[in-house]
């Protein structure tokens, strides 16, 4: 039986992905270096998906994330049909500024698509590995570990399928981007150890994707 717990940890999961994807369009720049709004709350979902992996394993992580990338999908999708319903007459003063937010292109779509499912999916089987590896112990650096492999591919793709081409300097974008999402993730470590150990006590679970130490079972 699934539990409340973790259906409501997924729809955060979900949320976080979806609102993120949304709010990317509007780039921001502090200290002279440029990122997308996105920023602000996608390294949540690296956050949560840390937490999905950590207390009922890798399996049921993935699932959530496929589950995710097909929400994305519903939302972009929903987004081009209005896009494409004719304006109200009252509305179309509107429209312009409608559609330069919402209009995302198709090649940040797929940019964004393609980096959220192999940074996500990575990030994730390597925290599951790295728990057999140490134990179940560590889980600071299991966390961070995972996050910066799995949050580089993210900006790596990310960047280089939605800017390649157009004169932006794709190292220091890729470079700001990992970065912040990877201090985000370290600064939120206490909230991930009482989320994650909070979880392993009510559900009674402590998922090891491989052979489970003597000194972590019950």
């Amino acid at each position: 039986m699934i539990s409340w717990r973790f259906v409501t940890l997924a729809a955060f999961f979900v949320t976080a992905l979806v609102v993120s994807n949304i709010i990317a369009v509007k780039l921001a720049e502090v200290g002279g270096r440029v990122f997308d709004a996105g920023n602000v709350l996608f390294p949540l979902a690296y956050l949560l998906g840390d937490v999905l992996t950590e207390v009922y394993g890798f399996r049921a992580a993935r699932r959530v994330i496929l589950l995710g990338f097909a929400c994305n999908l519903v939302a972009v999708g929903a987004i081009q049909v209005a896009l494409r319903l004719p304006a109200a007459d009252f509305w179309a003063e509107n429209e312009a500024a409608y559609e330069a937010i919402l209009g995302t292109t198709w090649r940040i779509f797929v940019a964004s698509l393609c980096a959220y499912l192999v940074g996500e999916l990575t990030n994730s089987y390597v925290l599951s590995r790295l728990k057999v590896a140490t134990g179940g112990r560590f889980l600071w650096s299991r966390t961070i570990g995972s996050s910066i492999v799995g949050q580089g591919l993210d900006s790596a793709l990310f960047v280089t399928i939605a800017f390649a081409g157009t004169g932006a300097d794709l190292l220091d974008t890729i470079l700001t981007t990992w970065a912040i999402k990877v201090a985000w993730e370290a600064l939120a470590t206490p909230f991930t150890y009482l989320v994650a150990n909070g979880l392993k006590r009510s559900e009674g679970l402590d998922v090891f994707d491989g052979p489970r130490p003597a000194e972590a079972r019950p």
